[in-house]
C-alpha cells in the first residue's frame, strides 16, 4: 500500500483529502502542528474511515522530526497542505507568513530528498494571479505581484518547487491552484474549523445562523460587479480533495515532471449571491451589514478549469447548494458538542 505523507492533514482541506486517500487505497500519514486545527478532527476521521489514521504532532519547519517520520513510515508520496492561509492576517503580519509557509516547504523538500521520495502535490492558490487581466483566469495568466503576502508566499513556493524539479531534488510535482473551498464532508463529521473568529465567508455564515456571531460584515459593496460585492469561484471541499487523488494518477501515467492546474468550478458567484443561496438552501436568515473593502482582496476571480479536465480527468461534480447544506450540517454537529 502506498503511504502518503499529508502535511496539515488535520486542517480543513487536508482532512477531507485524507478521507479520499483512504477510500482510494492509499495509507495517509498526517503531520500537523495543530496551530490552526484541533485533535478532535482525528475522531471525525476515525468515524468516517473506520480506522485510526496515523498522526504526528510536528511542525514542518522541524527537519529533524520530519526525517524521523519519513524513515519510520517509509513514505512514498507527499501532499503539502501545511501553511498559514488568512489574507487579512498576512497583510498584518507578513513575516509570520514568509517564515512558516516558505521555510516549511524547504524543510519538507530537503527531507524528501534525503529519504528518496520524489513526488509532491502542492497546495497552491489562485492568489498567485493577483488581479488577473482576463476572467476566467487560465494557468497561462501572467504571474504579477500578489495582492497580499499570503499570495506572495504561494508564488515563492511555486518557484521553489519548479526549481527543485529542474535540479532533480524532486522527481515530479503537481501545483494545484485552489480557488475558494467551502462545504464539509456529507456526514457532517469533519469540516472547516477556524480557531477564533473565522476569516472565510462560509464559517461566518454558519456561525451567524447558529447564533454564535451576531452579525457578519460583508467586506466591500462598491466593487465593479453586478451587486457591488466581490466575486469568487466557490468549490466544494470534497471536489477539491478529489483533485489530489487525480494528481497522483496524473504523475503515475504522465511523462510531464510538472503539472499546474486551476481547481475551481469555473463560475463566478458574488458574496451576496452566496448569502442568498445559503438562506434558501438551509432556510436560515443571515444578519449582515456592509463594511469597507478588506485589504488584500481582489474584486473578481474565477477559474478556467478546462486544463484539469483535459489532462487530469478531473472536474467538480458537487454544487454550491451541496456545499452550503453540508457546511450547515457540520455546524449543527459542532453546536451539539
Amino acid at each position: 500500500m502506498m503511504k502518503v505523507l499529508v502535511t496539515g492533514g488535520a486542517g480543513f482541506i487536508g482532512s477531507h483529502a485524507v478521507v479520499l486517500l483512504h477510500e482510494a487505497g492509499y495509507e495517509p500519514i498526517i503531520v500537523d502542528n495543530l496551530s490552526n486545527s484541533r485533535k478532535s478532527v482525528l475522531e471525525g476521521l476515525k468515524k468516517i474511515t473506520g480506522k485510526d489514521i496515523k498522526f504526528y504532532e510536528i511542525d514542518c519547519c522541524n527537519e529533524e522530526e520530519l526525517d524521523k517520520v519519513f524513515k519510520k513510515e517509509k513514505i512514498n508520496e507527499v501532499i503539502h497542505f501545511a501553511a498559514y492561509k488568512s489574507v487579512r492576517e498576512s497583510v498584518e503580519n507578513p513575516l509570520k507568513y514568509y517564515q512558516n509557509n516558505v521555510f516549511s516547504l524547504i524543510s519538507l523538500i530537503r527531507a524528501m530528498k534525503r529519504n528518496n521520495v520524489g513526488n509532491l502535490v502542492f497546495s497552491s492558490s489562485c492568489t498567485v494571479y493577483g488581479i488577473p487581466k482576463k476572467i476566467p483566469v487560465t494557468e497561462e495568466e501572467e504571474i504579477k505581484p500578489a495582492n497580499c503576502p499570503y499570495g506572495a508566499t504561494k508564488q515563492i513556493c511555486e518557484e521553489i518547487i519548479k526549481n527543485s524539479v529542474i535540479s532533480g531534488d524532486l522527481k515530479k510535482a503537481v501545483l494545484l491552484r485552489y480557488f475558494n473551498p467551502i462545504g464539509a464532508h456529507p456526514s457532517g463529521l469533519i469540516g472547516e474549523l477556524p480557531l477564533g473568529e473565522p476569516a472565510n465567508i462560509v464559517p461566518r455564515l454558519t456561525q451567524n445562523a447558529a447564533g454564535i456571531l451576531k452579525k457578519i460584515i460583508i467586506f466591500g459593496d462598491d466593487y465593479e460587479t453586478e451587486d457591488g460585492t466581490g466575486i469568487r469561484d466557490y468549490i466544494h471541499v470534497m471536489d477539491l480533495a478529489d483533485s489530489h487523488i487525480k494528481s497522483f494518477e496524473y504523475m503515475g501515467k504522465n511523462s510531464n515532471d510538472l503539472g499546474i492546474f486551476n481547481i475551481g468550478i469555473g463560475k463566478g458567484v458574488s458574496v451576496m449571491e452566496l448569502i442568498k443561496s445559503f438562506e434558501k438552501t438551509n432556510e436560515k436568515k443571515i444578519e449582515y451589514e456592509m463594511g469597507k473593502r478588506r485589504e488584500g482582496d481582489v474584486p473578481e476571480i474565477y477559474a478556467d478549469v478546462s486544463k484539469a479536465e483535459r489532462e487530469m480527468g478531473w472536474k467538480a461534480e458537487l454544487s454550491i447548494e451541496d456545499a452550503l447544506r453540508n457546511a450547515w450540517k457540520w455546524q449543527e454537529n459542532l453546536s451539539k458538542h
